[in-house]
């Protein structure tokens, strides 16, 4: 689909994507380069990617409720502001050479928190905006603007951290964020939220009971839609193996490459390009040969390029490998929303979406600091092994037939 047949809110969101992406990349490669090379262990790396996931833990079970009642875009812009401030303090510090390893853990935990809950909001945002015929266009579009930032960073932050530093990438997140919050600011006037459909809600005078009534209708969805719950727990491990998998990465650039932090940009630019690239083609492909054949294949990809990764010693041959991989991310990650956006009811994206990302996170919990500890004291090779099985697993939760859905009426 051409640019210009996207809805102007759709099209804000895109720019706000591409643009907060590259602050968002270039943070996330900065900070675990910068806890590399300050303690030389992967199992700080492995600590870290779990520490950012208990903050997660906590608010999930909240977040999907108020998501499905709050104004979507207004939650989204109040997350992005309160990430510029966090992220603008600590660097206030690390361009004062005063920052410590603990300021930059909590802020990584701080923002992450943020994370979990902008991506389930942002999805729902994108359901609520996009007619039902267009939802896989929409995924490609979306997720175009978020690859292409990551390309970006990928790019840039390789090549600029010896030279800016942590307090210098810092300033440069902040700084997407303020833009992002622009972007958002602009998509639609007023306060909107889905209204449910049925019944009047039967406990509207007592939170509480509210609360655990909106609970109880997304694991209602789920009791009467069984076989959907295979196509949820795909994504919680695609996730949960897609951010373990940041473990490895730079010891991948460090020990096996020995390319140091222009090898870790290189891979990060070949994982962007590959995912970026897959949206010139991803919308015809799912299409085409349905999402639950284009999950399966990209599942079968990403297992077996991490069982492949630590047998190459070539800085070229791994970068390609990457592009494959990120090829893969992107057409697996969109089908695998599309099909969320097109079982699930728009009112209960929220909560139903959440649980998924509940589980995908406590996974990454246990995955992470297990990866971190397998690399540091045992064997890197056997790290790669242990996120290749995760994807593996999400391969086989693919395999999973999914019952025929009712086409939708074109816009």
């Amino acid at each position: 689909m051409p640019l210009s047949s996207y809805s102007r809110g759709l099209k804000l969101i895109f720019l706000a994507n591409i643009i907060s992406m590259i602050g968002s990349g270039m943070n996330s490669a900065a900070v675990i380069w910068f806890i590399l090379q300050r303690t030389h262990s992967e199992l700080s790396l492995g600590l870290l990617m779990m520490l950012q996931t208990v903050p997660a833990l906590i608010m999930l079970p909240f977040s999907g409720v108020i998501i499905d009642r709050k104004d979507r875009r207004r939650l989204v812009m109040l997350l992005d502001i309160s990430r510029l401030a966090i992220i603008a303090t600590v660097a206030t510090l690390a361009l004062r050479h005063r920052v410590q390893l603990w300021n930059v853990y909590a802020m990584y935990v701080l923002v992450a928190a943020g994370f979990w809950m902008f991506w389930p909001t942002i999805n729902a945002l994108i359901q609520e905006l996009t007619p039902e015929d267009k939802f896989v266009h929409s995924n490609t579009f979306i997720m175009a603007g978020v690859q292409g930032g990551f390309l970006i960073a990928g790019a840039i932050v390789g090549f600029v951290y010896n030279h800016i530093g942590l307090g210098g990438v810092l300033i440069i997140d902040a700084c997407t964020y303020a833009f992002s919050f622009s972007c958002y600011l602009f998509v639609r006037r007023g306060v909107h939220v889905v209204a449910a459909s049925g019944p009047e809600h039967p406990h509207a005078d007592n939170e509480v009971r509210r609360y655990f009534y909106d609970m109880r209708q997304g694991f209602s969805y789920l009791k009467h839609h069984r076989a959907f719950i295979a196509v949820g727990l795909c994504w919680s491990l695609f996730l949960s193996a897609m951010m373990s998998q940041g473990v490895i990465t730079a010891p991948l650039s460090d020990r096996l490459l020995h390319a140091g932090a222009v090898g870790f940009g290189w891979l990060n630019m070949g994982w962007g390009t590959g995912a970026l690239l897959s949206a010139t083609f991803a919308t015809a492909l799912i299409l085409r040969r349905g999402a639950d054949t284009v999950t399966r294949v990209a599942m079968a990809v990403l297992a077996l390029g991490l069982f492949a990764a630590p047998f190459s010693r070539l800085l070229a041959v791994s970068v390609f490998n990457w592009w494959i991989l990120g090829t893969a991310r992107g057409i697996g990650g969109i089908a695998l929303q599309s099909e969320f956006m097109h079982r699930v009811p728009k009112h209960l994206m929220g909560r139903v979406q959440n649980i998924f990302y509940f589980l995908g996170t406590a996974l990454q919990l246990v995955i992470s600091l297990f990866i971190g500890a397998l690399a540091h004291s045992v064997s890197l090779t056997l790290a790669f092994f242990a996120v290749g099985s995760i994807y593996a697993l999400a391969f086989l939760a693919a395999l999973v037939p999914q019952p025929a859905r009712a086409q939708p009426v074109p816009a």
